[in-house]
């Protein structure tokens, strides 16, 4: 008894290389070239997500460089506005300041012209009452009785006057 039949052995082999011949011929170069086709898709693909991430990246990195460029422009803005905002308030405070001094410098002038009228009136007022007094001196006898009542009643309608310090 023989456990292996060699014929059939023979024939199986012979089978099986047959199987492997038209397998080789036939079926593995279209597999291989599907999985050669699969295997350069992937690397394309790997290259693909690789440039894409550099691409990102730099992307990443030119918009960090344009909004801190953005950031400088804002502050500098701001600063210009914070400048101009003190160069019109100074202007204003010194257009306030410089009405203010015109204003004093006008009351002065119009209180000096007010004073001088003042004086001119009380001035006229003294000679006119002096004008008076001589007049009724000359006009009366000229004791020294009627001379005493006489500056008396001028010094009275002097002292009677407005704005005369009594």
């Amino acid at each position: 008894m023989n456990i292996i039949d060699v014929r059939q052995f023979a024939t199986q082999i012979v089978g099986f290389l047959l199987v492997l011949f038209i397998l080789g011929k036939y079926a593995w170069p279209p597999v291989l070239g599907f999985i050669e086709e699969r295997r350069k898709k992937i690397a394309d693909d790997l290259d693909h997500a690789r440039q894409e991430n550099e691409r990102a990246v730099k992307l990443r990195a030119d918009l960090e460089q344009e909004l801190k460029g953005i950031e400088a422009k804002a502050r500098a803005r701001i600063q210009e506005a914070v400048t101009e905002g003190q160069r019109v308030a100074s202007e204003i405070k010194a257009g306030a300041q410089k009405d203010v001094t015109q204003r004093l410098q006008r009351l002065n002038s119009e209180l000096e012209v007010e004073r001088d009228k003042a004086m001119l009136s009380l001035k006229q007022d003294l000679v006119k009452m002096t004008v008076e007094a001589t007049e009724k001196i000359l006009r009366e006898k000229l004791d020294e009785k009627t001379q005493r009542r006489l500056v008396e009643e001028f010094i009275g309608q002097a002292g009677a006057m407005p704005g005369v310090a009594r």
